[in-house]
């Protein structure tokens, strides 16, 4: 069936073309194979019919106008595919530019988002009118998911905007709806409903027989000016180097995107489009782009589209909820709930430490204000909605409790004795515990099967990850429940089964401890957190035992032996685990917070210059356990940080502590700061290739220890989870 559909219709003027993209059996319209073959086809009818018609309309029969391109062909793709991509971009642009250089008014109508391909598909038109809705999004993601906007986006947005004012909708894929897109001349008018759209355009055909793009005039000239301008060259003689800063290296479409603009402003149209061509043929053949388009999006609709939510329970959200504890977590919560509208009360042993984990709202909300971005009555009413309180009475009715204390299991239990009786007709209660077992935890609880684990990040407010933990007898509605408010937070859940640590606290545990292993090695300190650096995570492993707090992590192992030996078994610590705690115990470096770790913090934030101070890592570490005649290399170590946390990460999926690739790709990526670059853990493995991981893993095993072993149910587990698209 076809996917375009073609008429001419008679007006007052004369005739008019309508070209309707209408994809069969998709709800939305995509590039696929078969659209690139109509359009061939409706744009050799438009030629024939060109001394006839006395102008274009582009629409969608969808609610939305275009999505872009058929990525799951892309998924496909091979480096040897790279020639035949080309000449299909070249063809899709070439039915463009023949629509475009008609000598005919040619309109595009908006009805809906135009993201990617769909919004190169709106530029073709002269004219674009869209529908004045502020839930619709127009613009060119596609550097999020490593690629680059070959259909002529690069080219022609570049010259809409200048080549300074076009980077952040290119380079950093920055989307922006109706008002915005009138505002910067990319869509021309506003109608109140999709009903509007015709009228408005066979209104501008009639007004603008001879219409054409602005850069197909003699006079035409790039906003701001080419690479050759005195002031556009200064800027973009340090942008390479800012962006590499940025990316690190790890990501070509940024770069390829930077450089496509470049080199397109030096030269005419249809050249600028070739180059365009070349670099993303480049890129969709790569495999970065494959990596990243797997977890950007196909794995990440998965988890908004519920594949990991229990079926046949009704969707819900939370009313009213309570949170135990107003420290940093809580008063995150406490926040995230009354931004979405939600009741919260927020209880702590004291009303002084509950009103000051309301007050974190305040500063968070004051500098929306300021800036004009949240009215006073709108930040009066978000803080409305936080009662609180030192009255466990003042629970009653809510239909979730979260308790956040601390981390021991006697005060868990109390709490949840006290509250648990308060909540409304069947309410659930949740713990936001980060390492202990959710179902030692609802043991204090008198209905386990409404107890769950919702583990938050910190800071609740900028982090988006949130793992919900079933625990052995959490039931299927509660499961649902946990995940319905979870994404009426506006945050991303992942469902992981109850295990010590959980997903992301084991593999991050498994991460820094790789880190600090070796530090006893010998291996210096500084090349060990350049090794995460370069390899794309968000900082070393040290940092981050720093940030976390070591103290906090010989709390975790102290409890983990405690709780080995209540079941008459004896916990082996780890190389790095033994490491951590000599710092706290013996070298009496705790971390950040308390003064120091593995860094140095300086009391006085500037330096005898009056530049800003930074931390600098404690000179201590060389004499204790620097080795000089340890040999080692970068890449080596780059591995062993990035190959630990995908074992690891094999681990939980064979144990079913885990049971999807689409959790564990997110899951590493959002909650523990995985490189994206990789599209996750999980995708880390596959796009090594399953049986060239294995290798490498076994040849570090032999080298470094347990850490890395692959037994044969994870290697089997592995391969049965390997993602196929059709």
């Amino acid at each position: 069936m076809k996917t375009i559909q073609y008429a001419l219709a008679e007006e007052s003027f004369g005739k008019v073309a309508t070209i309707t993209f209408d994809e069969p059996g998709s709800p939305v319209n995509t590039m696929c194979r078969q659209w690139q073959d109509d359009l061939s086809e409706v744009t050799a009818q438009v030629l024939k019919d060109r001394e006839a018609i006395q102008g274009v309309i582009l629409a969608s029969a969808k609610s939305t106008f275009f999505a872009g391109a058929d990525l799951k062909a892309v998924m496909r793709l091979t480096a040897a595919d790279a020639p035949r991509v080309y000449a299909e971009i070249e063809r899709v642009k070439k039915n463009f530019r023949t629509l475009e250089t008609l000598g005919k008014p040619v309109v595009s109508c908006l009805n809906g988002a135009a993201l990617g391909g769909g919004w190169e598909l709106a530029l073709v038109g002269h004219y674009r009118v869209a529908v004045d809705d502020s839930k619709v999004r127009f613009g060119l993601p596609e550097v999020t998911l490593g690629l680059l906007p070959g259909a002529s986006g690069v080219t022609k947005m570049t010259r809409h905007l200048g080549l300074m004012a076009a980077q952040p909708y290119l380079l950093e894929g920055k989307t922006f709806g109706p008002r915005e897109a009138l505002a910067l001349s990319l869509v021309h008018a506003l109608v109140p409903d999709a009903a509007a759209l015709r009228a408005q355009a066979l209104s501008w055909i009639a007004a603008n027989p001879g219409a054409q793009h602005p850069w197909d005039a003699r006079d035409y000239e790039i906003p701001g000016g080419t690479p050759a301008s005195p002031e556009v060259a200064a800027a973009l003689s340090v942008a390479p180097a800012m962006l590499k800063k940025k990316t690190r290296g790890l990501y070509p479409a940024p770069e390829a995107i930077l450089a496509c603009m470049v080199e397109g402003a030096l030269v005419d149209l249809e050249t600028a489009l070739r180059i365009e061509s070349r670099y993303l043929a480049r890129l969709m053949t790569g495999p970065n782009a494959r990596a990243m388009i797997n977890t950007f999006f196909f794995n990440l609709n998965a988890i908004k589209s519920g594949q990991s939510r229990p079926s046949g329970v009704p969707h819900s959200k939370p009313a009213r909820v309570g949170v135990l504890g107003a420290g940093m977590m809580g008063a995150g919560i406490a926040y995230a709930q009354a931004s979405r509208g939600m009741a919260t009360v927020l209880k702590d042993v004291s009303r002084d430490k509950a009103e000051a984990g309301k007050a974190y709202s305040a500063r968070i909300t004051q500098p929306l204000v300021e800036k004009g971005r949240m009215s006073p009555a709108d930040q009066a009413s978000l803080l409305s909605r936080i009662t609180a309180t030192d009255q466990v009475a003042d629970l009653a009715g809510c239909e979730l409790i979260i308790e956040t204390v601390f981390e021991r299991r006697d005060l868990k239990a109390q709490v949840t004795q006290e509250a648990e009786p308060l909540l409304a007709p069947g309410g659930f209660f949740a713990s936001n515990t980060s390492t202990l077992p959710i179902s030692s935890l609802a043991t204090a609880s008198s209905r386990p099967d409404k107890f769950v684990g919702i583990h938050f990040f910190s800071p609740v407010d900028k982090m988006k990850l949130v793992e919900v933990i079933r625990g052995r007898q959490t039931d299927d509605e509660t499961l649902a429940r946990a995940l319905d408010y979870v994404q009426a937070l506006g945050k991303i859940p992942i469902v992981v089964n109850d295990s010590r640590g959980f997903y992301t606290s084991r593999t991050f545990g498994a991460f820094v401890m790789e880190g600090a292993a070796m530090l006893g090695e010998g291996i210096p300190a500084a090349a060990i957190e350049n090794a995460g650096i370069q390899a794309g995570m968000p900082v070393g492993p040290l940092a981050v035992l720093d940030e976390t707090a070591l103290s906090l992590s010989v709390h975790v192992l102290d409890q983990t032996r405690a709780d080995f030996a209540a079941e008459n078994k004896t916990y082996i610590a780890t190389p790095g685990e033994l490491l951590v705690e000599r710092m706290v115990k013996e070298l009496k470096r705790p971390g950040r917070a308390a003064g120091g770790g593995f860094y140095d913090y300086p009391a006085d934030k500037t330096d005898k210059t009056g530049m800003s101070a930074r931390k600098s890592l404690w000179p201590e570490l060389k004499p204790l356990f620097e080795k000089a005649d340890v040999t080692w290399d970068i890449n080596t170590l780059k591995d062993r940080l990035l190959y630990r946390q995908a074992v690891e990460t094999a681990r939980c999926l064979s144990e079913g502590v885990l049971t999807t690739v689409h959790d564990a790709n997110i899951g590493s990526i959002f909650g523990i700061g995985f490189p994206a670059w990789t599209g996750g853990a999980m995708q880390f493995i596959y796009g090594m290739g399953v049986d060239a991981f294995i290798r490498r893993a076994d040849a570090l095993a032999a080298q470094f220890g347990p850490g890395f072993v692959l037994t044969s149910t994870v290697k089997d587990a592995i391969r049965q989870h390997q993602p196929t698209y059709c």
